[in-house]
């Protein structure tokens, strides 16, 4: 029986989303309930027929409109990609004239980069031959080599990276974007994150929205699978048609808003039906934006064959549609934690990535799309310059002095900005904290961080908590 053919009196309302499950709905319900299905209440509740991805305006003109995230999870070594570091080589096998600063676990000697690498552009900068094809591009990319952390495990680091926060709930960097900033594309979600394989350390807290309402949240695409039936779960209801859907959508509404009269500060039912509508409305344009059969042979060749060829061919599919803010990770768990084999580990990672963005790049730069795009790049933290023990092939996690870079979006390229010691240690010239990092991020996207709040249990919170400055050396 379906709902069009019952009358409010005839079906209790938990049937109703019961029953309102079949099809992609379930997909906006489980991106909901994915963090426990927790949302806190906002101190003023719009109604539940607002558009929450409706497009805003920030503090002052933008110089980005959407983020693209490219998350080494794990933690790249930057002594072997974009920290050129010389004495390595000539203290190899010895202690570190300097001693070791604490790390997770035990290191003992100097670890030489067994990588090459050699000046790239008009810039100069030198970086290795793990991304010999990004380095292409190294004109338009800022290097930032003195990015520092708090703590070297990578559950809290992440949080860092993605919530500004390694320890308590925080909206994820996506949701405060989204929530600032809407999205252009009402059928698409305004935040999406994609991981081939599963999910990454700390899963589905990487992209939640906390106390920011359920509609900011990310959406997660299990990028392994091709067909875009498996890609995104239900996409296609095979029950009912989209008149029918409609209908059932319009009668739960009616029901959420009468049972939201006497709740008005409980979040969760607008989150929902929001969820259902946005589902709804994917029917229509998801199964084209994920699709890259339509792409000429070429653009396919460039990107390559390979997982993330074709995540960051969909990435700028989304983009182009003005999907907000795109995260794309390498992989369920954490597949540059290289503790050991690292020459092996790290040499297949990056030549799954290097051919991918070098193409993602250049579809970018040639489509006028990199202008108002910022690409991020880079790890939750670094690597260690010593090994770690008992053998010469490994190093340990490294929150002290690492490396990320930027791209696009206002972003001054052809840099090197900061340093690490002689070693790549710690950073020791112009430090760039992630609370800065994210401040900076912000502000290219037109927002002051400090400004850009969202009152909760009676305080105003922000992605930067009461920290972060904008970088603006890092600024064109």
């Amino acid at each position: 029986m379906h709902l069009d053919h019952l009358s409010l009196a005839d079906i209790s309302r938990r049937d109703v989303l019961t029953r309102c499950g079949t099809g992609l709905g379930m997909l906006g319900l489980a991106g909901v309930l994915a963090d426990g299905g927790v949302l806190r209440a906002e101190t003023t509740r719009p109604s539940s027929s607002a558009l929450p991805l409706t497009p805003k305006n920030p503090h002052f003109t933008p110089r980005a409109k959407q983020v693209v995230h490219l998350f080494m999870n794990g933690g790249p070594s930057q002594v072997d990609t974009f920290d050129y570091k010389p004495m390595l080589a000539k203290h190899h096998g010895k202690p570190l004239p300097t001693g070791n600063l604490r790390t997770e676990r035990k290191t003992g000697a100097v670890m030489k980069s067994p990588f090459t690498f050699r000046q790239y552009g008009e810039s100069g900068i030198p970086v290795s031959d793990l991304f010999s094809k990004t380095a292409a591009h190294i004109d338009d990319i800022a290097v930032i080599n003195s990015m520092h952390a708090d703590v070297p495990n990578h559950e809290p680091s992440l949080m860092l990276m993605n919530c500004g926060d390694g320890r308590l709930p925080r909206p994820s960097m996506g949701a405060w974007v989204t929530y600032g900033l809407g999205s252009e594309n009402q059928n698409l979600p305004g935040f999406i994150a994609m991981c081939p394989g599963g999910y990454p350390i700390v899963a589905t807290r990487n992209w939640r929205s906390a106390f920011l309402p359920g509609a900011y949240q990310g959406t997660y695409i299990n990028t392994q699978h091709t067909d875009v039936e498996k890609l995104i779960a239900n996409i296609r209801n095979k029950q009912l048609s989209a008149g029918q859907q409609r209908r059932q959508l319009d009668l739960v509404r009616s029901l959420n808003d009468k049972h939201l009269e006497t709740r008005a500060e409980d979040r969760r039912l607008d989150a929902r039906i929001q969820s259902f509508e946005l589902a709804f409305r994917m029917q229509m344009e998801a199964s084209d934006a994920f699709d890259i059969s339509g792409e000429t042979k070429a653009t396919q060749a460039m990107y390559g064959a390979t997982t993330h060829g074709r995540q960051l061919l969909i990435t700028r599919r989304l983009i182009e549609r003005g999907v907000r803010f795109v995260q794309v990770w390498s992989g369920g768990g954490q597949p540059w934690d290289n503790h050991n084999q690292l020459e092996q580990n790290h040499r297949k990672l990056s030549a799954d990535w290097d051919t991918a963005i070098s193409a993602f790049l250049t579809d970018l730069k040639r489509r006028g799309l990199l202008e108002t795009t910022l690409v991020q790049w880079g790890g939750e933290f670094g690597r260690t310059p010593v090994a770690e023990l008992p053998a010469l092939n490994g190093r340990d996690h490294n929150h002290y002095g690492f490396t990320c870079w930027l791209a696009g979006g206002g972003v001054k390229g052809g840099q090197r900005y900061g340093a690490t010691d002689d070693f790549g240690f710690r950073a020791v010239e112009k430090k760039v904290h992630v609370h800065d990092l994210h401040a900076t991020m912000m502000h290219l996207l037109g927002f002051d961080h400090e400004r850009l709040t969202y009152r909760y249990a009676g305080r105003d919170f922000r992605l930067t908590d009461v920290h972060g400055r904008v970088i603006d050396g890092l600024i064109a």
